[in-house]
């Protein structure tokens, strides 16, 4: 599975378990870090670990395992890294603290919805 396939695999995973102001930034042009993010929000830290357990169990039936994640001990910002998808789950006021949205301005951004 390509990166911008899986990346809008993982919008719909996080949309099936009610995650909000879903984004797949494409930062292909912009960096070599990785090709997309994927940003949502969530209403607690419940909801955190609800949505990055569910993008666990699905994306490993899809044969893909993040190599590395961030975050579990405190739930207001988890981070799933799939090395060429970098997923970010925050609690709303956590992601408008970090504004990651703004620190990537120059990203192609599509937002998901139903």
């Amino acid at each position: 599975m390509d990166s911008k396939e899986l990346a809008f695999k993982i919008a719909d995973i996080i949309l099936q378990k009610k995650g909000s102001n879903i984004v797949v930034m494409d930062l292909r042009n912009l960096t070599t870090v990785t090709d997309f993010f994927v940003v949502c929000s969530v209403i607690s830290d419940t909801q955190v670990k609800a949505i990055t357990d569910f993008i666990r169990e699905e994306t490993k039936k899809l044969d893909e395992r993040a190599w590395h994640n961030e975050g579990y001990s405190s739930l207001s910002w988890v981070l799933l890294d799939f090395v060429n998808v970098v997923v970010h789950v925050f609690l709303e006021d956590t992601r408008k603290f970090y504004n990651l949205e703004g620190l990537w301005a120059d990203a192609v951004v599509t937002e998901v919805k139903d």
